[in-house]
């Protein structure tokens, strides 16, 4: 067996949690940030041989730099990456207890209907935002997805994404890629991959999870790529009579041989099974959204943004509550955030010492988000407090025209409160 050393850069290796045929996963801790982080680190053997080593070294370190580009709940976070002797490692957000859909793909393992819908809808969502930010994954299989102890879903491996991002210059993988059981006909036949390449990868799972059969199996690799090219699956109803209406058609578009033909985007698909299951767990109760518009267009930030605007700031931001006596920023943490107060009171202490109380409508943090700098005071709430928080990973899932929008707000904000800091220096000298 594999002996790996005690540490990986500044990473303190606790113990093996899972071994694979081309890597292993170890538990570690991260001094710096004093958290429990995994690394995954590559099987040295496949390192060797020239192109092929090669190759592999290139696509162990393509997901890094691939799911680096990415800042989603439900996909999993690649902090670092690195060589530790003839050791390649990565290091990956520490999923406590999370495997993957594998289990649940057997006829007698099945998960319900509902969660199957809301892994499936979660997934959409997590591939609409990747496929915004210019990452197509193209292997999304079952060994890829994993459901975590609270049941909610982390996509991982983007060792293949493809990368389609203008401002990214590097060289592509290209050629025959995936995992042929859920590849698209247009990967199966090596011509241009889009977006829609991994809404059929996600169809052929969802089928899968529905009724424990693959839709395109074959006895080799040439029968399933006719299948996937040219043959429909067995209908859904045939294999399962307890479907919700509409979920046939949901999944019939998914894996429709025409990447045109399917949905165009992973919103787009998320809508249509939020149709299917009106109360999906999964989903935000739209009198929750209808009750948090209400709250922020009464805010003089918002008072620029069109209605349509706000909701796309609504769904790119980050809520919270505080209670009483909660520190919501600590002085001298690095912390990249923008904060708009909706309701409550918060205090600005300063080395201890109460400088300035802001209330619903005001906003703090600016110079952390804009400089990326320590924060220079703590923030406590003095009532109980809810607040939106915005960064730069967040305000990416936003429209461009809303992006604009607020960047042109809070630059004006930002002009306001250095013009008020200077008229309040030259009073005291």
């Amino acid at each position: 067996m594999t002996q790996f050393p005690r540490q990986f850069g500044k990473y303190e290796v606790i113990a093996e949690i899972g071994r694979g045929s081309m890597g292993t996963v170890l538990s570690a801790h991260d001094p710096f940030s004093q958290r429990k982080i995994a690394i995954k680190v590559a099987h040295p053997e496949f390192l060797e041989g020239g192109e092929a080593g090669e190759r592999f070294r290139k696509l162990f370190f393509n997901e890094a730099h691939a799911a680096g580009l990415l800042d989603h709940p439900n996909i999993l976070h690649v902090y670092d990456a690195g060589m530790e002797g003839q050791f390649c490692y990565l290091v990956i957000e520490f999923v406590e207890g999370a495997q993957t859909l594998e289990p649940y793909c057997k006829p007698d393992r099945l998960l319900p209907i509902r969660e199957v819908v809301a892994i499936i809808y979660k997934m959409a969502k997590a591939l609409d935002y990747a496929h915004r930010q210019g990452i197509i994954h193209r292997d999304i299989k079952p060994s890829n997805i994993l459901l975590t102890l609270e049941r909610d879903v982390k996509l991982a491996d983007f060792s293949i994404a493809l990368i389609t991002r203008k401002d990214v210059k590097q060289t592509q993988f290209t050629g025959f890629l995936g995992s042929p059981l859920y590849m698209s006909p247009e990967q199966i036949n090596e011509a241009a991959i889009t977006n829609a390449s991994d809404i059929f990868s996600l169809g052929a799972v969802m089928y899968l999870l529905l009724t424990g059969r693959q839709p395109f199996l074959a006895d080799n690799l040439n029968a399933i790529n006719r299948k996937i090219t040219h043959e429909q699956p067995p209908p859904i109803q045939d294999l399962r009579h307890d479907l919700p209406e509409g979920l046939d058609y949901v999944l019939r578009r998914m894996l429709k041989k025409n990447p045109e033909a399917r949905y165009a985007t992973g919103l787009d698909l998320a809508a249509d099974l939020a149709v299917v299951f009106e109360d999906l767990e999964a989903i935000h109760d739209e009198d929750a959204l209808k009750a948090k518009f209400e709250t922020i267009r009464r805010l003089g930030f918002f008072k620029e943004f069109s209605a349509s605007e706000i909701w796309e700031l609504i769904r790119a931001s980050d809520w919270h509550t505080y209670p009483r006596q909660s520190v919501i920023i600590r002085e001298g943490e690095l912390d990249q955030s923008f904060y708009i107060i909706l309701s409550g009171v918060v205090d600005i202490d300063k080395n201890g010492k109460s400088i300035h109380s802001l209330q619903q409508g005001d906003c703090f943090g600016e110079m952390g988000y804009l400089a990326r700098t320590r924060r220079s005071a703590t923030v406590v709430a003095k009532t109980d407090v809810s607040i939106m928080k915005i960064n730069a990973n967040t305000i990416d899932r936003a429209s461009l025209d809303a992006q604009l929008r607020f960047l042109k707000v809070f630059v004006k904000v930002l002009i306001e409160r250095l013009s008020d800091t200077t008229s309040a220096l030259s009073h005291v000298n």
